[in-house]
């Protein structure tokens, strides 16, 4: 990138001959020191931050081509189509390709379907023969003149029946790896030239389309973004094992953010293995929860599990006949006309599990508790997505309104990014917090945790504040202000998160593998 000074014209006066006052030796000294190179600040890797690169299609492309060369140019010359099947087979693995190739090298053309004899006749462009009195074994076209088309296996079948095959297998199915022959049984895999020289142009380059993400897909350290439509690729080289220390979050150059380890979107600080627990717990107890929670209550004597069928509120436990109401559930012998007191709220303190059906249901308050703030953080998020379009008309009506430009009303645009990355932030704490045994650690992140949250909520209320003419200056100065804070509480906890994750202090009560 072009380097370009700070200094203007005037600026360079400083540095003009008439400063005789300078010595040599003072000369000397300056040009002895050596400056350490300015780092804008937006580059300076946070602790919670991973290093990775992005990679574009064409980068892709070029790296592929590199190391088919490189492999082709060991083995001896062998067609760079042909070797592109064999590393495709070891899933672009060429040590482990050149180094079973040397000890077998029928035995490995055979399993990834290649044929390459001492002549290199593979090398020969693949072409459509007539042959007189030939009958097509998939459509039985016997005509005079029909063009036909074999592979090094001489299966050979008419170029329509070809054609609708492989079409079939690339627009239809989204195969390119290993498309095998026509021929029952055979494991002949169909090289590039072969296809180009059948199929159309457009079915052709969805083809290459195809190889090229199943290139990436095969590779240890790339992915492709998962954003729709998106033809990045990010490489970042990590560890399955090192999921339980570091959140690799990347940044794809769409905009999207997304964990490498497991392709979903930012969830920071929960590392891989809770979120895919968390998630499965989700889905297989939420419904469920939510339906438990909502239509029953336990027996305030035994703590049976009762669903109410009938809209009298008097409650008949039907496996220790104890009477009580439905509403506070004190006993009903006390609901009499001279006493009534379901219309008060009573906060009684949570009473410890006594039995197995007690423990279930403090485990379901628990689960309840977390998940529905996880919900919560997650539809607030999405709500505040809308802001976006709220945010441009405030910005036009503060421009309208006051002398500000439109540089600086930006401020707002950049108050709700925050706050919509905070909220996905705050989402992920509460799956989080879910896992964490209770300790000084664990306290010190929901410590974190409120103060973000508290922040988040703050900043949110600003934003949906209605612009008064006169206070203009007043609501940019405190969003701001809030929206600085709120980026700043978020840093705190993802750091502290992080350090903990290094250091190895935080203890789940969930086994993973």
């Amino acid at each position: 990138m072009e380097e370009t000074s700070d200094l203007d014209a005037s600026d360079n006066a400083y540095f003009s001959d008439d400063h005789d006052s300078t010595s040599e030796n003072d000369d000397d000294d300056e040009e002895n020191l050596d400056f350490a190179p300015v780092i804008p600040e937006k580059d300076i890797k946070k602790e919670y931050e991973v290093d990775f690169t992005v990679h574009t299609e064409s980068d892709i492309f070029k790296f592929q081509k590199s190391e088919i060369d490189q492999v082709s140019s060991f083995l001896g010359g062998i067609p760079q189509h042909i070797v592109a099947s064999l590393l495709r087979h070891f899933k672009w693995n060429k040590d482990l390709l050149m180094e079973r190739y040397m000890e077998d090298p029928d035995g490995v053309a055979r399993a990834a379907g290649v044929v390459i004899d001492d002549s290199l006749s593979a090398v020969a462009s693949p072409k459509y023969v007539s042959i007189n009195g030939f009958c097509c074994d998939i459509c039985c076209n016997d005509e005079a003149g029909l063009a036909t088309l074999a592979l090094s296996c001489e299966h050979r079948f008419c170029r329509d029946c070809y054609e609708h095959y492989l079409t079939m297998k690339i627009d239809q199915e989204g195969e390119s790896r290993r498309i095998q022959c026509m021929a029952s049984g055979c494991k002949l895999v169909v090289d590039e030239p072969t296809i180009k020289l059948v199929v159309k142009p457009e079915v052709f380059a969805k083809y290459q389309k195809l190889l090229l993400r199943a290139f990436v897909d095969d590779l240890e350290y790339y992915k492709w973004c998962p954003a729709p439509n998106c033809v990045y690729a990010v490489e970042y080289h990590i560890g399955s094992s090192s999921l339980t220390e570091v959140i690799p979050t990347v940044h794809c150059n769409c905009g999207h953010s997304f964990c490498f380890g497991c392709s979903l979107p930012d969830h920071q600080p929960c590392i891989c293995p809770l979120v895919r627990e968390w998630l499965k717990k989700c889905a297989d107890d939420s419904e469920t929860s939510n339906w438990i929670s909502a239509n029953t209550k336990e027996c305030p004597k035994c703590h049976a599990t009762i669903e109410k069928n009938g809209g009298c509120n008097h409650m008949n436990c039907r496996k220790c006949k104890y009477e009580f109401c439905w509403v506070c559930q004190g006993p009903w012998s006390e609901h009499g006309s001279q006493w009534y007191n379901c219309n008060r709220y009573d906060e009684r303190a949570s009473v410890e599990a006594r039995d197995a059906q007690g423990k279930s249901r403090a485990a379901l308050e628990k689960y309840l508790h977390y998940y529905n703030r996880f919900a919560n953080h997650e539809q607030s998020a999405k709500l505040d997505k809308d802001l976006h379009e709220k945010t441009e008309k405030k910005m036009e009506e503060m421009q309208n309104s006051s002398e500000l430009s439109w540089i600086e009303v930006q401020f707002l645009r950049e108050a709700v990014d925050v706050l919509i990355k905070s909220r996905m932030t705050l989402k992920w704490t509460y799956a989080f917090a879910y896992y964490l045994e209770r300790g000084n650690a664990t306290d010190l992140f929901e410590d974190n945790q409120r103060d973000l949250e508290m922040a988040v909520e703050q900043l949110s209320g600003l934003l949906e504040e209605p612009i008064a003419k006169e206070k203009i200056f007043e609501l940019k100065q405190k969003v701001l202000d809030k929206k600085v804070y709120v980026a700043q509480r978020r840093e705190v906890l993802l750091i502290d998160t992080s350090r903990g994750l290094r250091e190895g202090r935080w203890n789940y009560t969930a086994k993973f593998k």
